[in-house]
């Protein structure tokens, strides 16, 4: 893995309990302790931790108050634990610490894999390569519908979600996490809720969703853009419609805008396909009918909204210092945006 630096600020984790909690529950370890952070995402933390030659990866939720039903590690360790064997490309859970007196929180303890995480621009080691960024958005399509097509009873999670009703929960429930964190009226917040609520589509199929299933939350093999080597992030999934995690994807794809400027929500640039190839090719892996995907990308905005606006209210309050936060106020309103304007007649 990569993106690993030191520790933020107020960050730090208590480092003696969590090596001798550690060398205890899993005693194969041993060799030298250290420890690093991945510095990439913006929600749960992520540190990479050493003991002599073997690397593992620790991921917690962030400290402070925690919106209900977020940051799940729970939900991530069994997910990840049963969901190895059949899609491999999801990483091997080794442990669960339910015990707040090691850490202060839940923790999960998986495997560190190799590979190349993609989040600005197309990386060196693809340069060279002929068609890169349509074999790595291709693959990153496959990679989805795969997961799609998991039979879930086999996998042995059947009981991960209540797939009824999924798409009206998953409405209410992101409106709910939206008005705890929201430190001003939002019109145009209450316009995007209004325009979903009207016309609701009934999933095609049943699957495993992964919750924010996009590049990033991804690693591609070094020396093959058309492999994906790991997807990570899973304290959201549930089972529901698939068309929730093509959403958003496509919410925060580099596809630039009718007046020729890149999307303000997505940190990538460079020559990416359109957005219409990448539904075309998840369509060609995956059978469904793509004709709504308005609609989901409309919800994935309202919902990157929410986590936008939970993050930006975190930094308000002084429960971070990573200062990536102090702009998300304002892209979540443009997620609010982007999301009536798909939605308009």
């Amino acid at each position: 893995m990569q993106d690993y630096k030191n520790i933020r600020p107020g960050e730090e984790l208590p480092w003696l309990e969590l090596e001798t909690y550690l060398r205890k529950e899993l005693p194969s370890l041993s060799g030298d302790f250290t420890y690093a952070q991945f510095h990439g995402g913006h929600a749960n933390l992520t540190y990479l931790l050493r003991f002599g030659d073997r690397e593992l990866v620790l991921r917690r939720p962030p400290f402070g108050k925690i919106a209900p039903g977020a940051h799940d590690m729970k939900r991530e360790y069994k997910v990840l634990s049963a969901l190895h064997p059949s899609f491999p490309t999801a990483p091997n859970a080794f442990h669960l610490c339910t015990d707040h007196d090691i850490i202060g929180s839940d923790f999960v303890v998986m495997e560190c894999r190799e590979g190349v995480v993609i989040r600005t621009v197309l990386p060196d080691n693809f340069a060279g390569f002929d068609n890169a960024s349509e074999r790595l958005s291709d693959a990153l399509m496959k990679v989805c519908s795969d997961l799609h097509l998991v039979n879930t009873a086999a996998a042995g999670l059947s009981d991960l979600g209540k797939p009824d009703g999924f798409t009206d929960r998953q409405l209410k429930g992101w409106a709910k996490r939206l008005s705890l964190a929201k430190l001003e009226d939002s019109p145009q917040m209450d316009k995007l809720m209004d325009k979903l609520l009207k016309d609701v589509p009934q999933p095609q199929r049943i699957s495993i969703v992964h919750g924010d299933l996009k590049f990033d939350n991804c690693q591609f093999q070094a020396d093959n853009p058309d492999a994906v080597s790991s997807v990570f992030d899973w304290d959201m999934a549930t089972l529901g419609d698939p068309l929730i995690d093509l959403g958003g994807l496509l919410s925060y794809w580099p596809e630039k805008m009718a007046n020729g400027q890149q999307l303000p929500t997505s940190m990538m640039q460079g020559d990416w396909p359109t957005k219409t190839w990448l539904k075309e090719r998840y369509a060609a892996h995956s059978g469904l009918d793509l004709s709504r995907m308005d609609w989901y990308e409309a919800f994935a905005c309202y919902k990157s909204a929410g986590i936008t606006q939970q993050l930006y209210a975190r930094f308000v309050a002084g429960k971070t210092k990573d200062k990536r936060m102090a702009m998300f106020g304002e892209v979540s309103k443009v997620f609010a945006q982007l999301g009536t304007t798909l939605l308009n007649p």
